[in-house]
């Protein structure tokens, strides 16, 4: 007799120690993999980003957009990988950004700009001052803050105390670059004073010609005597600010001048830049995860935290090596940071954690990991309701065993613990019981029918099911495959998921043949406690389903259906208008599309902008307003405001480029919020809460708001994003002109918040004109009025000094007082030196002139562009764009129409669908200029995902028919097989209708409903394998009744009272097994898809699948029966799988 090679692997197992063996290994290699696997809150995305610096200047942002940007572009476009070329043109500055391909390998792709830079110098225009080449990596994020503040030291001293906490933190392994942000550097400052300079004849040119020349140690070579070779060193650094003042910049009457004489030499803090203040906020003393952010360091919470002003403060940022565990690293840095505390600063001096990812990539993973355990909990309770506590125990040892194993090939594939690969597990954990639960519970039926526990009948009993088992786990794995054809960045965001689910499907089936035969055997073999040799063998029909309660049901629904086919086709019509209807909620916008919904997070970032050229002191005052009100915010544990200076970064920050964000106009707040299990709403429910009063506050202050929340997936420029593009003959001064018309028409856009561009405002400018034939009659070049010029205002590095003790040397920094820098009346007092050695008046040598600052100019691929972003609240970005450039027409269009304008009234929502879109509100854009919606932002990830996600469905579909088509032999049964995949429509449309009618969907002024998302289209792609399980189950059974002899209504009957409760526990369980994933945030939409989508698929299945089946083959001779299995058979199951098993 001829056995499968599944068959001969199961009877391997059953017959020896080998399940038992494989128990303990898959145990074993699973914790090991638990604990050495590095844990992070979301997966790495490797997305290589070269920033390249080039200095060119004196030039105007043309000149150097004409000259330096796009010379760059051309070349660094051709690169190899190269996806986007970006690149930012200012005043005497470019910024090429080289953006590539998804999954490239950032060294490589270093090394090929810096390359291609060093074959293309010769096509670098002279001029340029130097080229800086930046690799914008994601280990350079900081994954722990912490804050110095103290209310008895300024930040002067703060960040002196820094600069020996981070020489220290170095030591700690793993760890990073530690940038220091905020606190006045140490230097030697030289206020020269203009009056002195003159009295004593000297320039600042002078000053610093003297103080680089006094301030030099050479090797001077070397000369030989007696045999012996002497080095020799010539001159000696500057030591001392004492020796510093003493140094001679002049001669006057013959007698010599000296750096004090015409200047203040002070050591001490350089000028203010920025300003960096912490403040605990009102959840301040609520109790917080051991590390995490919101407490202190070294110390507990005490009154006297709490004070009615921000404190000063300096913020390390300190970051990991690449391929460090962020858990571990962070848990070391705290705990150098203890002993460091003691050793190194002064008792009223406080460190406080303002970042911790460390402990929230441990809180998310040790979430989802109790998540997953009380989703095992509930699956093995639904188990014993339905079979039985030992038959439940049973399926319950397969769920580690898998997960172990799992867990192993997750490590060896090179993949973290993160919140992607728990979310997998946990979506598996309902699909992986199937193939245990419909061995044990046919195993359970089969020992009941013979009423002994053999080895012969656990045999027959698996290869009973072993085809449809196979099959159905194969669709549910190739129903998961779309993700593989995901693009770009969710391609690896969600890679993950991609790789672990059908991996963890196929440790299921492994299990299913090799340790639940073997453990239901043993688990359930002392029930039956006669003898094997006293007990007769049972006729199938002493275990009559026709006389279960399940049957009767069947029988009086079913049977109407499958005798009248009037009927059946009345109820598959009525089905299919169900299945339209649920379709028309997307259509109608009940249900709306989004990318990813919005996180909830433990921390908001407040991004302020005042209009170009504000002054610190005038940010600082706005943002002082802003501080104010967080102190009312229950939910703000603690707040650092950074003006003037970004704040250290994050992932999201990283991709906008808020490093950048270095101006006297801007600032960031950064607030931390309590606990989300302490928080009575999400952040995103916060923000919403916050955003009308803080709306409120910017507008009297005058500023332009963003409240940034973290992106739940791969961060974006913005969440709407209007690329406003001309033709080559078209001047950027009227792409500028056309984005405002963009801005205008989506300022009038509901739902539309926190709307900007990439166009500075006009900045006021002063140009000193040279008077060249005076200034060359006066012996003085153009160079040295603008070095004079630029050390009175900027200031200018003369070298440094080296003091004992200092880890760094003392920068010397030339300037005039403040109060001498304040106007152009105060620069006419600039001296220069002419040819005769006298001072010339720099007024006499040319003329102020006023002007406008050069606009950055932006370019995208090589075009110049101009971006207007936005963000959306209560409104899908899809549906908000649709609608915009609905209303979108031609410039002779628009002139035809009478509404338009600035104080147009939009149509209502309510009235919008998505074949009537649109606002009412025409516009049109001058013509050549193009408006591009999905170059980037939110929509570009949108539509590549649903694309991308549409086009791998189809191939599921294909494949999931290829492999019915190979089941049964039939190339028209797999379309009744599959019918069961329309039907999860009629689920989830409604499903996520009815969650929009409950919770807290109105916040404030804003809508805050349940989006139909990336994940939950995911989910229903997942259905389309899950949901065919139970038709291939239904369908399996009805041909062995069919070759039994029962009639084919009987048989459809039959099959559905006799396969309904492993169809009901398999579904159960994977609805309940995703109950956890539901109280996230982002990954909500796969678990309620799943929910709604299994309830109603597998309720109608059981319907409809007979119905059609009865309808389309009932008149057929055969019904469709494969032909192995048309042969006469035995009424035994035993008799019957023998000669099944001959026939495999």
């Amino acid at each position: 007799m001829h056995e499968s090679f599944t068959i001969r692997v199961v009877r391997k197992f059953l017959d020896s120690r080998l399940s038992f063996i494989l128990i303990l290994l898959a145990l074993a290699v699973g914790a090991v993999a638990l604990q050495v696997t590095p844990r992070e809150e979301e997966p790495q995305i490797v997305v290589p980003v070269v920033d390249v610096f080039v200095s060119f200047p004196g030039h105007s942002a043309k000149d150097v957009e004409a000259l330096v940007s796009s010379r760059m572009e051309k070349i660094l476009s051709q690169i190899d990988g190269a996806q986007y070329i970006y690149s930012r043109s200012f005043p005497g500055q470019s910024i090429v950004t080289v953006r590539f391909y998804v999954g490239e390998d950032r060294e490589r792709s270093l090394v090929k700009v810096r390359k291609w830079l060093d074959q293309n110098a010769d096509r670098i225009p002279s001029g340029v001052a130097g080229i800086v080449v930046k690799p914008i990596e994601t280990d350079d994020v900081p994954i722990v803050t912490l804050t110095l503040t103290s209310p008895r030291y300024d930040d002067y001293t703060l960040r002196r105390m820094a600069e020996v906490v981070v020489d220290r933190l170095q030591a700690v392994k793993d760890v990073g670059i530690t940038p220091i942000v905020g606190g006045r550097p140490r230097q030697l400052l030289i206020r020269m004073v203009s009056e002195r300079m003159a009295g004593f004849n000297v320039t600042p040119l002078d000053i610093e010609r003297a103080l680089k020349g006094a301030n030099v140690n050479l090797d001077a070579g070397s000369f030989s005597r007696e045999d012996r070779e002497i080095r020799v060193e010539a001159g000696r650094f500057l030591s001392s600010r004492e020796e510093v003042a003493g140094i001679v910049v002049g001669l006057t009457n013959n007698r010599p001048v000296y750096l004090k004489d015409v200047a203040e030499v002070a050591d001490g803090p350089g000028e203010y830049a920025s300003y960096v203040r912490f403040s605990p906020g009102p959840a301040w003393s609520h109790k917080k995860e051991e590390g995490a952010a919101g407490q202190w360091v070294g110390r507990e919470t005490s009154e006297r935290d709490f004070n009615a002003e921000s404190l000063p403060a300096v913020t390390m940022a300190v970051a990991k090596q690449k391929g460090a565990n962020n858990v571990t690293v962070a848990r070391d840095i705290l705990s150098k940071m203890e002993e460091i505390k003691k050793e190194v600063l002064p008792a009223d001096v406080d460190i406080a954690i303002t970042r911790n990812y460390g402990v929230t990539a441990n809180d998310k993973v040790n979430e989802l990991v109790e998540g997953l355990m009380v989703g095992i909990v509930v699956v093995i309770a639904l188990l014993t309701l339905g079979l039985g506590f030992t038959e439940s125990l049973v399926v319950a040892v397969a769920v580690p065993c898998v997960f172990g194993l799992t867990l192993l090939v997750n490590y060896l594939l090179g993949f973290s613990i993160n919140r992607i690969t728990l979310f997998a597990l946990t979506v598996s954990l309902g699909l992986l019981v199937d193939d245990p639960i419909v061995d044990v519970e046919n195993i359970h039926r089969h020992f009941d029918r013979e009423g002994r526990a053999t080895k012969d009948i656990v045999l027959e009993a698996v290869n009973e099911v072993r085809p449809p088992l196979i099959a159905a786990t194969l669709a549910v794995i190739i129903s998961f495959l779309p993700l593989f054809f995901l693009t770009e960045e969710m391609h690896h965001y969600l890679r993950p998921m991609a790789v672990n689910v059908p991996v963890t499907m196929l440790m299921s089936m492994v299990v299913s043949f090799t340790i639940t035969p073997w453990l239901s055997y043993h688990a359930m073999r002392s029930r039956y406690r006669k003898p094997e040799r006293m007990m007769a063998p049972k006729r199938s029909d002493s275990h009559d389903a026709t006389l279960t309660l399940s049957y009767r049901i069947f029988h009086r629904l079913l049977e109407p259906l499958l005798t009248r086919k009037i009927a059946a086709a009345g109820f598959l019509f009525l089905v299919s208008i169900a299945f339209l209807g649920s379709l028309l909620l997307v259509g109608t916008r009940r249900v709306q599309p989004k990318q990813l919904p919005f996180d909830n997070k433990d921390e908001l970032l407040l991004v302020v902008d005042m209009e170009s050229g504000t002054s610190l002191e005038r940010t600082d005052a706005a943002v002082r307003d802003f501080e104010c009100y967080l102190r009312t915010v229950p939910e703000a544990t603690d707040f650092e405001s950074y003006v003037g200076t970004a704040s250290p970064v994050d992932f999201n920050g990283l991709s906008r480029k808020y490093f950048l964000r270095q101006a006297p106009n801007k600032a960031d707040i950064r607030v931390n919020l309590i606990h989300k299990t302490e928080r009575t709403t999400s952040s995103h429910a916060l923000a919403l809460r916050l955003r009308d009063d803080l709306t409120a506050i910017a507008g009297r202050n005058g500023t332009k708001l963003k409240i940034v929340e973290l992106p739940a997936g791969p961060p974006v420029l913005s969440t709407v994003v209007a690329a406003v593009y001309g033709r080559p003959d078209q001047s950027y001064d009227e792409l500028i002109r056309a984005a405002r018309i963009v801005k205008a028409r989506m300022r009038l856009e509901p739902g539309i918040v926190d709307l900007d561009d990439t166009v500075e405002e006009d900045q006021g400018k002063v140009v000193f004109e040279v008077n060249k034939e005076k200034a060359a009659l006066n012996g003085v070049t153009t160079e040295d009025l603008a070095r004079t010029i630029r050390m009175e205002l900027e200031g200018t590095p003369a070298g440094a000094i080296e003091l004992p003790g200092e880890r760094s040397p003392l920068q010397m920094v030339l300037w005039m007082p403040r109060g001498e820098r304040s106007g152009g009346d105060d620069l006419t007092r600039i001296f220069v030196r002419g040819r005769t050695g006298n001072l010339v008046p720099i007024s006499e040598l040319g003329a102020w002139h006023k002007t406008i600052q050069d606009k950055t100019i932006f370019h995208r691929s090589l075009e110049p562009v101009v971006f207007v972003t936005a963000e959306t609240a209560g409104r899908p970005p899809v549906e908000t764009i649709l609608d915009i450039r609905a209303d979108q027409m031609s410039p002779e269009e628009l002139l035809a129409t009478e509404k338009s304008g600035h104080n147009a009234i939009p149509r209502p929502l309510k009235e919008r669908t998505m074949i009537k879109k649109g606002g009412g509100i025409p516009w049109a854009v001058p013509e050549g200029i193009r408006v591009h919606w999905w170059h980037e932002g939110e929509m570009r990830l949108t539509v590549n995902a649903f694309r991308d996600l549409g086009i791998g469905f189809i191939g599921a579909l294909a494949g999931i028919y290829i492999l019915l088509v190979y089941q049964t032999g039939s190339f028209g049964l797999p379309f009744v097989m599959m019918l069961a995949i329309p039907l999860m429509v009629i689920g989830v449309m409604p499903g996520y209708w009815l969650l929009n009618q409950f919770g807290e969907r109105v916040i404030g002024s804003y809508a805050n409903p349940m989006f139909f998302s990336t994940p939950a289209m995911i989910g229903m792609i997942a259905l389309s394998g899950i949901v065919t399980r139970n038709s291939i189950i239904i369908i399996d059974f009805v041909h062995l009744l069919l070759a039994r002899g029962r009639s084919l209504n009987q048989a459809l009957v039959e099959s559905c009272a006799v396969r309904l409760r492993p169809i009901l526990l398999t579904s159960g369980a994977a609805m309940l097994g995703a109950f956890p994933i539901a109280m996230d945030t982002v990954f909500a939409g796969l678990a309620w898809s799943l929910i709604f989508g299994l309830f109603a698929s597998t309720l109608f299945s059981l319907f409809v699948i007979p119905v059609a089946y009865g309808l389309i083959y009932g008149g057929k001779s055969g019904h469709c029966v494969p032909e192995q299995l048309t042969a006469p058979v035995s009424e035994t199951s035993a008799s019957y799988n023998r000669q099944k098993r001959e026939a495999d």
